[in-house]
């Protein structure tokens, strides 16, 4: 049967392109506005199968209203993709370079490809959705706008990439959570990262003793994320990336974890990403 699964973005998106890479070509992609949109309708089992989320760049960092968003739904972890950010200067057929009088994109990727924008006297105009910046073109059919967007999303739209990767960084990663309703999330045989959230009593030194419990027990810690805890006097909680060889090493780690925390939830156990 074939996966419907919700994105961020429209069709052609770095999104759409996560959901292909972890899914296959075949997926049926549910367009949202916004994250909170892409968790509402991912946690609803009539609209979708689950959802693909972005949590953090390379360059930029985490995503973090993302985890927040997370720790309220009915979601689980079930799998992550990292997809290289390669951004293409995209026309509609037959549009010549010398044509261009203005590039319209998402302002992050504007940002992204500006040491390429900047050696030509192009208007560059924000919008929304790089994605949506590629099908607008489609509908105006003006030589003189061009648009930076994915490769999925010039395949989708029929456009040219004139120019492809002119982003400034070339070594630019985003990662993306497969999450799927709890109740329907299996456990992958090959599962060997976990993706928590604890606090510690914030007594000295207690985070210290949390984390040599975890790198003594042979668990990598690969990202740890502060994040304040609402209505108190700057107390932080945690979400952390566990990676490990086996799930005994793990329920090791989290049982002798358990007197040292306060609170603590598990987002999911799944296999890593490879970059």
């Amino acid at each position: 049967m074939e996966k419907k699964i919700a994105i961020q973005g429209y069709e052609g998106s770095f999104h759409h392109m996560a959901a292909t890479e972890y899914f296959g070509k075949n997926v049926a992609v549910i367009a949202c506005a916004t994250f909170k949109d892409l968790v509402k309708i991912a946690g609803t089992k009539k609209e979708s199968n689950g959802g693909i989320m972005a949590i953090e760049n390379s360059i930029v960092g985490s995503i973090l209203p993302n985890y927040g968003l997370l720790q309220k739904s009915n979601l689980q972890i079930t799998g992550e993709v990292y997809l290289p950010v390669k951004q293409h200067l995209l026309v509609d057929p037959g549009v010549r370079l010398e044509d261009i009088k203005e590039v319209h994109s998402h302002p992050m990727a504007i940002q992204q490809c500006l040491e390429f924008l900047e050696k030509h006297n192009w208007k560059l105009v924000e919008t929304e959705d790089t994605a949506l910046s590629a099908q607008m073109l489609v509908l105006q059919h003006k030589k003189a706008i061009a648009a930076i967007a994915s490769s999925l999303a010039a395949e989708l739209y029929e456009l040219d990439i004139i120019v492809p990767n002119i982003q400034t960084q070339k070594n630019n990663y985003t990662r993306f959570l497969v999450v799927e309703r709890t109740e329907d999330a299996t456990e992958a045989a090959d599962a060997n990262k976990a993706t928590v959230h604890f606090a510690t009593d914030h007594t000295k030194g207690s985070l210290a003793t949390v984390l040599t419990i975890i790198a003594d027990n042979g668990i990598n810690l690969s990202k740890l994320q502060s994040m304040p805890i609402a209505g108190t006097n700057f107390k932080y909680s945690f979400y952390a990336d566990m990676e490990f060889n086996n799930l005994n090493e793990l329920n090791k780690v989290l049982k002798l974890l358990k007197p040292h925390i306060d609170m603590f939830k598990n987002f999911g156990i799944y296999k890593n990403g490879n970059i």
